[in-house]
């Protein structure tokens, strides 16, 4: 099912929730590359995929909503790595991001023990908050 209209503009009730908590870019960023990628592919999974693929190159997930990244790049190694890799996926946390962006993001998701977290399990503990916070607000 097209998540856009005749005019471009996401279709809200065919996003996912976290998406209809973030700015209109990323609701477009989404909705425009999964129509584009079911037109190519066909609905379902691999639309899907490719939909999140192009919106983890500029957002990253934080809590229950996405929010713009300082710089565009793949999220993580799945995302650089292309379709064929088996790379494990971040979901959506910016696992090439520094340490220190990585803590700041821990510490506004008031992440305990953070300060003595390696970068992987820095990323591995965000990666539960976001989906811990995206349970309470679904």
């Amino acid at each position: 099912m097209p998540k856009t209209t005749r005019s471009g503009a996401p279709k809200q009730s065919e996003l996912p929730s976290t998406l209809r908590r973030s700015e209109a870019k990323a609701q477009r960023t989404f909705a425009k590359a999964h129509d584009a990628a079911a037109e190519e592919y066909g609905e379902g999974e691999r639309a899907h995929r490719v939909a999140y693929s192009a919106l983890k190159h500029s957002y990253e997930k934080v809590g229950d909503h996405w929010e713009p990244k300082r710089e565009k790049c793949p999220s993580d190694r799945k995302a650089a790595g292309g379709r064929g890799t088996r790379a494990k996926t971040a979901g959506g946390v910016d696992a090439n991001a520094s340490k220190t962006h990585l803590y700041d993001l821990a510490k506004r998701l008031e992440i305990p023990r953070r300060s003595t977290m390696t970068k992987a399990q820095l990323v591995d503990a965000i990666q539960k908050a976001n989906d811990r916070q995206t349970r309470r607000s679904s």
